[in-house]
Formats: C-alpha cells, structure tokens, sequence
C-alpha cells in the first residue's frame, strides 16, 4: 500500500470517528443528559455563578417533576434556559406570607434553603427573606419556579407559572469548578 493511500484511509477514519462523535454527542444532549451553566446569583448558595453541569432529560419524561426538584427551564421569548427549584406543583395554590411557603392553605417547609445564607442576606431574620405573593393558582400542566437565592432571583414570580413543555430537565450533578463537584437532587 502506498503512502498517499494510507493517509487516505486515515483521513477516512477521523472523518468516520468525528461523525460517530458528533451525532452521540447530540442525540445524548438532546435526549439524555442537558449542559448547563448558571448565570447569576439566583440559586446561591445551592449553585454558583459559572458552576457548569449536566441535568437528566430522562427523569424528566420517566420519573416526573417533584416538589423541590432543580430544573432547567427554556423561556421562548428571551432564548433563555433558567436553573431553578419546583415549588409548586400542577393544580395547586402557592402563597408565600411572612416568609413562609403554604401549598393549597398549608405551611410546607423548605429544608433545602440554607439557614446561615437566608440570615445573611435578611439581616439575621430583621427583613423577609422571600416578599409575600399569591396565592397563584396553578393550571394542569403549570408549575411554580423559584431561585434559591429568593432576593436576587427572576423565576415565576416575574414570568408567572411554567408549563410542563418548557421544564427541560431535572437536577443531575455539577462538574466545574472541580472543587465543587456534587449531586444536584430533589432536596439539595
């Protein structure tokens, strides 16, 4: 065999091998697994800005959207996806008052919020860490949406409620910064 013939071959080969990368790449990120990279303060201290991971699409379509999951959301009109936290759930009533979340009348307790931040950001409990609203009454494919960083976080208190078909994926895990790798769940 000649050598033009075997650089051919090669070429032939990377080629192949780019293309097989490339489509696994996309049909994994469109059906598997969903990049992602926070802009923002809206869900500190649960995820920094510039943090950068990966969410399941699967558990999306097979195991549902729960109370508190982390999702990411796509909002059409801005071309935006948004990392955010599940409040409320289809058909429900979400009302926040004197800082505390009620579902449907009752309190629900948020343990994820961390306690020290919460405190920090309302001067050791003197202001309201989340501002009253509601109640908002949910439709069958609607969920409520909020940053973790309620102070400093655009979610559906300024786009309203979210449809099902605009929840994208759900928790997954964080892999950069290195030191921060972790798991991103339900009740992070």
């Amino acid at each position: 065999m000649k050598k033009d013939d075997k650089f051919i071959l090669f070429l032939k080969d990377t080629m192949k091998t780019i293309v097989i990368y490339f489509v696994a790449i996309v049909l994994i990120t469109q059906f598997v697994v969903r990049p992602f990279r926070v802009e923002g303060e809206s869900m500190l201290p649960t995820i920094r800005d510039s943090e950068m991971g990966f969410s399941n699409i699967l558990g999306v379509t097979f195991g549902g959207i729960n109370r508190f999951d982390v999702v990411i959301v796509y909002i059409e009109a801005s071309n935006k996806y948004l990392v955010k936290r599940v409040v409320g759930l289809p058909n429900e009533t979400v009302e926040y008052r004197n800082d505390k979340l009620y579902i449907d009348g009752e309190e629900v307790e948020e343990s994820f919020l961390d306690i020290a931040y919460v405190a920090s950001m309302t001067d050791d409990h003197n202001t309201f860490f989340t501002t009253d609203f509601g109640p908002v009454v949910l439709g069958e494919d609607q969920y409520f949406l909020m940053g973790d960083n309620r102070v400093r976080s655009s979610d559906s208190r300024v786009y309203g409620p979210f449809d099902k078909s605009q929840i994208k994926s759900k928790n997954g895990f964080v892999f950069f910064p290195l030191n921060r790798i972790r798991f991103l769940g339900g009740d992070s």
